[in-house]
């Protein structure tokens, strides 16, 4: 069986982009990295994806009059590239219609709170400064709205004491290179179904 091809889409420094990829070269991920896309050309995690032999693609948003002429490029780059699976990490930007009609129960995002609670941009800081004592990390699929998908996996992070939100962002990261290529695994093996709001996962 071909092993799934992955279409990352990054804004940064692509610390989740390296644990797909070392999740992908070890065997425990049954995908392969085929294009890393981003929309910041200073992204660090276009080298990452260079440093592996995989192709990195710059799409500059600002050489485009209209968001939807900038989604149908991320597109072609993906098509391009035969991407069975469109991964955000740390993308930036809301995903438009272009792509998500085009790869449909087929994005993927992750998000470092655990949602519904704390969507948007800062979800770590809103949590810490919220006052929260659990918080933790979602993996969705992706939709037209910042956060609202249906929901693959969550793993909760206990928010100590002493904890800072530095600390606590280290914590989230730390669960977050865990949980996002194992979501993506089960994807890989077939198991994950969207039902309606409900994600359904198929036992071994």
């Amino acid at each position: 069986m071909a092993r799934l091809k992955l279409g990352v889409l990054i804004s940064g420094s692509g610390t989740n982009l390296q644990a797909i990829i070392d999740a992908s070269e070890a065997g425990t991920l049954d995908a392969v990295v085929a294009v890393v896309v981003s929309n910041k050309a200073e992204a660090r995690g276009l080298q990452r994806a260079e440093h592996h032999g995989i192709p990195a693609v710059y799409i500059d948003r600002l050489a485009y009059d209209k968001p939807k002429d900038y989604n149908h490029a991320v597109l072609e780059a993906l098509q391009d590239h035969g991407v069975d699976l469109v991964v955000m990490a740390g993308y930036m930007r809301l995903l438009g219609s272009e792509v998500l009609e085009a790869f449909p129960d087929r994005v993927v995002n992750i998000h470092p709170a655990l949602l519904p609670s704390f969507a948007g941009a800062n979800g770590i800081h809103d949590a810490f400064d919220y006052g929260v004592k659990v918080t933790g990390v979602t993996v969705h699929f992706a939709n037209e709205v910042f956060d609202a998908g249906p929901i693959i996996a969550q793993e909760p992070v206990v928010v100590a004491e002493d904890d800072t939100v530095e600390s606590l962002e280290a914590k989230i990261h730390e669960v977050e290179h865990r949980l996002y290529p194992h979501a993506l695994q089960l994807i890989a093996e077939g198991r994950v179904h969207v039902v309606g709001r409900r994600v359904r996962i198929d036992p071994r």
